[in-house]
């Protein structure tokens, strides 16, 4: 079954492409939770209409995500965490936990967006990467301090 995505899709194609997938998956997966629309081959029109309309909305999506990158650049978390002996944090910081920080300042970004290799275990100031999309990547600045610090 052919199937027109309405947003890119890792291992599928990107957003706008016509790909051909199996019925069951496009009956039961794609098309009900709105990641993609049936196609035919009469609907040529239809097809070259919908490529411009997903074009044009995939450029000002891209257009918010790089406006958000840029905001994201200027941002600094601050994390006060507890520490025991020689500076050594209790737990770590996750990017769950950045999630909740950043959406505390106004910025909601989903926490399988902010790309920690492994959670924070230490003091320090750390940058970290966000994918917004497969086209756009932010960082922010992350400061993980001592509790009772008023750095």
């Amino acid at each position: 079954m052919e199937v027109i995505l309405r947003e890119s899709m890792p291992d599928l194609g990107e957003q706008g492409e016509v790909v051909k997938v199996k019925a069951g998956y496009a009956r039961n997966y794609l098309i009900p939770q709105g990641f993609a629309f049936a196609t035919s081959t009469s609907d040529a029109k239809r097809l070259a209409h919908q490529k411009r309309v997903l074009g044009d909305l995939r450029k000002r999506q891209i257009k918010t995500e790089e406006d958000l990158a840029a905001r994201l650049s200027t941002v600094e978390i601050r994390v006060s965490v507890k520490v025991g002996e020689e500076d050594r944090m209790f737990g770590s910081v996750t990017n769950s936990e950045i999630a909740t920080l950043l959406e505390a300042q106004g910025i909601k970004i989903d926490r399988r967006k902010i790309t920690l290799e492994e959670p924070i275990r230490a003091l320090g100031i750390y940058t970290v990467p966000v994918r917004l999309s497969a086209d756009v990547t932010g960082e922010l600045s992350v400061r993980v301090v001592k509790e009772d610090d008023k750095d």
